[in-house]
């Protein structure tokens, strides 16, 4: 009977301490147990769409715009390669066994892929000529899952620049800036094809800012001169070259060409990237166009820096300076009124002291038979400004 007691007691104090010490942190509402599981209200409409509107920024816009005139250029090449013979013999052993000892010549199709961008409803499209160039068969695949055979109008290896036509209309083409008022810090786009990743018909998208403006790399491998170049960070990868690079307008500021590696040439982007820019783009297409570019062109004179002794014969005051060592007759030197012993000074308003400037000053990629430079040089004390026209060079 006590022991019962006792339990009974025991009860009772733990259901007290339960509902009086300890009580539920929640009280149950009316209708609903404890273990019923309680639904979150749903997201307001007004909250979702400043969600929505978030997420669609400035770049996305642009990306929507200039998205469906990008292409993926796709390009066979057919590349001649002479193997020397390793053994080296006697001529006169030589002529007995002509097939042993003769370097072998053979030609191999080389396929390499890149991007560009289509700049008019009538279907052309703007590309690197390191793409493109000297391409056997051409073929471009747009957005929207479709494959066109691309026709090669015209190429200019100087400034790297390529002009393809696929013969069908109402395409969407890409709005062009004029890249003169770009802004140092400012978002920059890079829409293409690295990789080959544009196999499901949508380009790949970078993203990062304008670096630089105006960086000269003068004459590179193939003879091509890079000047004015856009440098950006936005991730430039092999496959890019020849796409598009935006604005946050949507505007297409240039056509992305190279990236610096450093010293490891097979490494992909480090952030540092070059494109063309796009009001250059615009006058080589005109140009690519009517088939007025023509780069042959001669000047007809030889040179030689000048150095303390020659400047103190010729009487000039300063000891840096380009010598006129030869005028060649009838040539266009000569028909702008340069004379043996004139000191040059400016080709083009850009100074010229040494053989370095006088390369970058006649290496533009601007320059074409027919073009007229101002150049001012020194003679007898006196600055005389000159006007020297591009000729075609003559064939012996």
């Amino acid at each position: 009977m006590r022991t019962l007691l006792i339990i009974g007691l025991v009860l009772a104090a733990g259901y007290f301490l339960r509902n009086n010490l300890f009580p539920s942190s929640e009280p149950l509402r009316e209708g609903i147990s404890r273990d019923a599981t309680v639904v979150a209200p749903p997201i307001p409409d007004s909250l979702a769409t400043d969600i929505s509107s978030v997420r669609r920024n400035g770049i996305t816009r642009a990306v929507k715009k200039v998205s469906p005139s990008v292409v993926s250029v796709n390009v066979i090449k057919i590349e001649e390669h002479v193997q020397r013979s390793p053994y080296y013999v006697d001529p006169f052993i030589q002529r007995f066994f002509p097939e042993i000892y003769r370097d072998r010549r053979y030609r191999e199709r080389i396929q390499s892929i890149g991007s560009g961008f289509i700049i008019s409803h009538d279907g052309y499209i703007v590309t690197n000529d390191h793409v493109a160039g000297h391409g056997v068969d051409i073929t471009v695949n747009t957005p929207n899952g479709k494959e066109y055979k691309a026709r090669l109008i015209g190429i200019d290896p100087i400034s790297d620049i390529a002009l393809l036509k696929i013969d069908v209309h109402d395409f969407p083409s890409a709005p062009l800036d004029n890249s003169d008022g770009l802004i140092i810090g400012e978002w920059a786009i890079a829409i293409g094809n690295p990789f080959g990743l544009f196999n499901r018909n949508q380009p790949t998208v970078t993203v990062g800012v304008i670096s630089a403006v105006n960086r000269d790399f003068g004459r590179v491998e193939g003879g091509r001169i890079y000047q004015d170049m856009i440098q950006t960070d936005a991730a430039i990868n092999k496959g890019n070259s020849g796409g598009p690079l935006c604005n946050a307008a949507g505007e297409v500021i240039g056509m992305n060409t190279f990236i610096f590696t450093g010293d490891n040439s097979s490494s992909g982007s480090v952030g540092i990237g070059f494109a063309i820019p796009i009001s250059r783009i615009k006058k080589i297409v005109a140009g690519l166009k009517n088939n007025t570019i023509d780069r042959d062109f001669w000047i007809g004179l030889s040179y030689m820096p000048l150095n303390t002794y020659l400047a103190r014969q010729m009487g000039y005051p300063k000891t840096r300076g380009i010598y006129i060592a030869r005028i060649i007759q009838n040539s266009p030197a000569e028909k702008a009124g340069l004379h043996l012993g004139d000191i040059l000074l400016e080709i083009n308003h850009q100074p010229v002291v040494d053989d370095e400037s006088v390369d970058k000053a006649m290496g533009s990629a601007y320059l074409k038979v027919g073009d007229r430079l101002p150049v001012k040089v020194w003679r007898e004390g006196n600055f005389k400004d000159l006007i020297l026209i591009l000729e075609k060079r003559k064939t012996q």
